[in-house]
């Protein structure tokens, strides 16, 4: 028993997997309480699938592929804002026909020069192709966000729940929202090599949501998220090992799982309450 559950660290390509679950998850799942609070769901979608077109860019520019990844979905979300403040299109439509329009671009780019970027491993990942390098990058990215968070996350969490009253308080409601979107973009580079564009949308709402269904205090709710994501993580990564498949995806289908059951224990709690 204690050897299988040991086997997977035997390798270095398993340990490697597993040091960036630990330095992602805890950015992902302090950011994931916010957009859940927010509303921000498809904002965290659509800023991911954004950046295609940035890396592909870059790429061909011999630029790094994060440098890319972080000015594409940046530049999409600021221009999303601006469009929405100055017409009468909806915001949520705005981000429909920005950011899918984005992503096509990046097929488009991908598919008009070829080269040796695997589409599979942008869109999905590759965790058990980390390296050195792409742990450091995280940890550089991963560090900094998950301070922020923490120190400010009483006035992020004011302007989630009512930025008017923010604004009031004298808190900096522009450079709180603007510094979101920034940290949503970092976050999402941070990820790019272990649970690819698609994927990281998964890490950036469940635990959030998981969290969200089983406190009643903000405070509480962050650290729930943390300790959600981080079991996750681990446990997706140790069961990949053992049933052969790839680890974000099964990450993904435990906290799917995760969420089912705190959706199913908030109903029994609410009639029985």
């Amino acid at each position: 028993m204690i050897d299988a559950l040991l086997l997977p660290f035997q390798f270095p390509f398993m340990r490697n997997a597993f040091w960036i679950a630990l330095i992602i998850a805890p950015p992902c799942a302090l950011l994931s309480c916010f957009l859940v609070l927010k509303g921000w769901a498809l904002m965290g979608d659509a800023v991911s699938h954004a950046v295609l077109p940035g890396i592909v860019l870059a790429y061909l520019a011999g630029l790094p592929l994060l440098l890319g990844a972080f000015v594409a979905g940046l530049s999409s979300s600021l221009l999303t804002g601006w469009i929405a403040d100055n017409s009468r299109v909806k915001r949520d439509t705005v981000m429909g026909v920005v950011f899918s329009a984005m992503f096509a671009l990046g097929i488009v780019l991908i598919t008009a020069f070829p080269s040796d970027l695997h589409l599979d491993h942008i869109l999905f990942g590759n965790m058990l192709g980390v390296g050195t390098a792409d742990l450091l990058t995280a940890a550089l990215i991963a560090g900094p966000v998950t301070l922020i968070l923490v120190l400010k996350w009483r006035d992020l969490m004011l302007h989630a729940f009512d930025p008017a009253q923010a604004q009031v308080s004298g808190l900096p409601t522009r450079v709180l929202h603007y510094g979101l979107l920034t940290i949503l973009s970092l976050t999402i580079v941070a990820t790019l090599s272990s649970v690819g564009l698609i994927l990281a949308i998964g890490l950036l709402i469940a635990p959030g949501a998981i969290a969200f269904l089983l406190t009643r205090s903000f405070g509480r709710m962050l650290i729930t998220a943390a300790l959600a994501c981080l079991v996750a993580m681990v446990a997706g990564v140790w069961a990949s090992f053992h049933l052969d498949s790839a680890p974000a995806p099964t990450i993904i289908l435990i906290l799917t799982a995760m969420v089912l059951l705190a959706l199913l224990r908030r109903g029994l709690a609410g009639r029985t309450g």
